[in-house]
């Protein structure tokens, strides 16, 4: 079965997860300078097979978009572009961040990796896509 990957677009970097062949589980799997991403999911797609792309879309907590929400539209809108054969889904990412930083606070993490922005952006992007995989068993 083909695999789904997630995407936690940002400004600086980009927070990838993917999930098992089963699609039952996320797993992080990298944070990337936003500025290569389209390098990094050519390959990704290759090596992988990858049939769906969810990306978190940031709204503020009254449902109104904000300032990333349309940097994130047009990279959405260059997926769909760039990979035509694959679905482009996007999902609701308020509060992934916060999630992510608990996460990694509760996980037992040491204070200077607890720092590492990265760590969040793939955690997030784990969330994204374990969200999104609930979704999908309903």
């Amino acid at each position: 079965m083909s695999k789904i990957i997630a995407i936690d677009y940002g400004s600086k970097r980009v927070g990838v997860a993917i999930t098992d062949s089963l699609r039952m589980i996320a797993f992080g799997l990298s944070t990337i300078l936003t500025e290569e991403v389209f390098v990094f999911l050519d390959k990704l797609i290759k090596k992988e097979s990858i049939s769906e792309i969810v990306v978190g879309l940031p709204k503020n907590l009254d449902n109104s978009q904000n300032e990333i929400t349309d940097a994130v539209s047009a990279f959405i809108n260059k997926l769909n572009q760039k990979y035509p054969d694959i679905v482009i889904n996007s999902i609701d990412e308020r509060f992934t961040s916060k999630m992510a930083k608990k996460t990694i606070l509760d996980s037992g993490v040491n204070k200077k990796r607890r720092r590492n922005k990265s760590l969040v952006d793939k955690v997030s992007a784990t969330i994204i896509l374990q969200s999104y995989l609930q979704k999908l068993d309903r």
